[in-house]
């Protein structure tokens, strides 16, 4: 069997496997079962890494070993190993976060949160700026200005960028209002849209034409986008300016009276 050297690549990184299990596998979905011989002479592997590789294999789900002499191999439906993989995937993402939050109980976050707290205090307000490049990255910066708000937040994009990332956005808004918090929010972009937004999620966006995107927490901090949409990469920048912040406020608000 001729292996697609590219159809190798792509499996590799999807199936987190190396090159020499990525071959075998393939070999093996191709003839069903084998042993590991006839696997060196489909996929190409030395004869003497075979046997371990297939080991390897079965262990991770890619195949069953065959009960009998000699050896051989079944393969597994990939529909069946991608399940696999997914379950697997979801437990230990949630073993992690279960960690995660543990964490915050255990005296070493006290210790590191007393660091930065100690950095932090000498700095001046100016000086925390910073450059935020990739959507998780400035989601994450998003999440936290408007989590650690007390008064007001405001939030301005476009109906399509709040829609993309409404997973976020949508329950964040609904822990604000349930802390009592101002949300303000205006979208740019199609009417209607921004209506069917409205009733489906109770919220009460405002359509402007302004088509910039920032977000702003009580006044002082604000994330203001500088490319546009679609970009390859998202990049914003964060600033801690009650002076930059406000000003913004101020367009803010202007847009939502003019519209």
């Amino acid at each position: 069997m001729i292996i697609n050297q590219e159809l190798v690549k792509r499996i590799k990184d999807h199936f987190d496997l190396n090159i020499y299990e990525t071959k075998v596998w393939l070999a093996l979905l191709s003839k069903g079962i084998v042993s590991a011989g006839e696997t060196a002479e489909i996929s190409g592997v030395p004869r003497s890494r075979t046997y371990d590789v297939l080991e390897s294999l079965a262990k991770r789900g890619f195949a069953i070993v065959k009960i009998g002499k000699p050896v051989k191999y079944i393969a597994i439906d990939p529909k069946v190993v991608i399940d696999k993989l997914k379950t697997k995937a979801l437990n230990q993402a949630q073993e992690k976060v279960k960690s995660l939050t543990n964490l915050k109980d255990a005296p070493e976050y006290e210790e590191l949160q007393n660091l930065h707290k100690v950095s932090i205090l000498p700095i001046k307000a100016e000086s925390l700026s910073g450059n935020l490049k990739g959507r998780s990255n400035i989601l994450s910066k998003i999440r936290e200005i408007f989590n650690n708000s007390e008064k007001e937040v405001l939030l301005s994009t476009s109906i399509e960028d709040f829609e993309e990332k409404s997973r976020v956005f949508l329950p964040l808004i609904k822990k604000l209002n349930e802390d009592k918090l101002k949300v303000k929010i205006a979208l740019s972009g199609d009417v209607e849209k921004i209506k069917k937004l409205n009733f489906k999620n109770n919220l009460k966006a405002k359509s402007i034409n302004n088509t910039g995107r920032f977000y702003i927490a009580d006044k002082k901090e604000i994330i203001f986008m500088i490319n546009p949409e679609n970009s390859d990469e998202e990049v914003g920048i964060w600033l801690n300016s009650p002076y930059f912040a406000n000003a913004f406020n101020n367009l803010f608000k202007n847009s939502m009276k003019t519209n």
